[in-house]
Parts: C-alpha cells; sequence; structure tokens
C-alpha cells in the first residue's frame, strides 16, 4: 500500500490557491476539469516533493472545487485519505473479513471507499490498471456515505 494523497474541497480555487501556494509554499503539479462530474482537481506538492509529486512518487494536497455552489459544514470541506493498493479485490475483501464496509465497492475495478471507525473517508485506488471487472463487486451496492 502507498499513501497517495489527502483530498480538501474548497469554495473558491483563487483564494485557495493564494493560501495554499503563495501564503504555504506549495506548487500546483496538475490541474484536470471533469466537465461530466463538474469538478476540477488541483494537486499540490510542497516546495521539496515537487518533482516527486509529478512523478507519483510522493503524497499530494488535492483541492477538489465542485462547480456547482455548496456550503461546507460539519468537516466536509475535508474529503479522503488515498492510498494505492496492489490487488483492490483482495484489499477489499480483507477488510471484510474484517468487518470492514465497503461503502462504495470496486465496481469498476478501480476504486473503493472504506470508513476508519472515526468516519474518516479512505479511498482505495488499483495500483496501475484497473482490473477486470469481477463478481461479488460488479454488482454491489454503494453503502452509507464516503
Amino acid at each position: 500500500m502507498r499513501y497517495l494523497h489527502t483530498m480538501v474541497r474548497v469554495r473558491n480555487i483563487e483564494e485557495s490557491l493564494d493560501f495554499y501556494c503563495h501564503k504555504m509554499g506549495m506548487e500546483e503539479v496538475r490541474r484536470v476539469d471533469h466537465e461530466g462530474g463538474r469538478f476540477t482537481l488541483i494537486f499540490l506538492a510542497a516546495g521539496e516533493d515537487k518533482e516527486a509529486g509529478i512523478t507519483s512518487k510522493a503524497p499530494l494536497l488535492e483541492l477538489t472545487y465542485n462547480w456547482d455552489p455548496e456550503e461546507y459544514d460539519g468537516g466536509r470541506n475535508f474529503g479522503h485519505l488515498a492510498y494505492e493498493v496492489d490487488d483492490i479485490y483482495a484489499t477489499c475483501q480483507k477488510l471484510m473479513d474484517n468487518g470492514v464496509t465497503i461503502n462504495r465497492p470496486p465496481r469498476d475495478g478501480r476504486m473503493a471507499f472504506v470508513k476508519s471507525p472515526d468516519g474518516i473517508s479512505f479511498e482505495l485506488l488499483q495500483k496501475g490498471e484497473s482490473q477486470a471487472k469481477q463478481e461479488p463487486w460488479a454488482s454491489m451496492k454503494n453503502t452509507g456515505t464516503w
């Protein structure tokens, strides 16, 4: 398993980049607009991690800007921690076998979400290419929130 990023939702890209980049000294290493989902992802690296962040060898801070206005309360602006795993299906099975609820099953062979006992969301991402869809995962429904 490898730690990938922490996601934080932001209300204003310019204000957020001013804080994180100009004031905190982080640097933008990647930006992706998702028109279908109506959001923008901006990945930031600490100054000394910039090169490693570009090559996906250092953890990043993911700023998520939702295009449709939303007020974030109760910690909703904190999104999740993300980890890359060697085998998404084996990881989820092991977690389930140990009593962990799979909130968002890896139906796509790529991504799943679980929560810690304190309600912190963890995104699990398949290392490399997505695996082929498999049952029972492909038919599993979401449980709760993530």
